[in-house]
């Protein structure tokens, strides 16, 4: 209840990022196999950034 007023940390705002541009993967990859790996590749790029802010700390 208390927690609505939380602000989220950066490594919370990229992993909400990075589900989501996996969902959109997902979702493109029976429609266009290429928008499919770029989003892939986006997520990948989020996911390193995720990793690099863990290994700050």
């Amino acid at each position: 209840m208390f927690g609505i007023f939380k602000k989220k940390s950066n490594e919370e705002k990229l992993q909400e990022k990075y589900k989501k541009l996996m969902e959109d993967a997902y979702k493109l990859q029976s429609i266009n196999r290429r928008d499919s790996d770029a989003k892939y590749l986006e997520a990948d790029n989020v996911l390193k950034q995720i990793e690099s802010l863990k290994n700050k700390t």
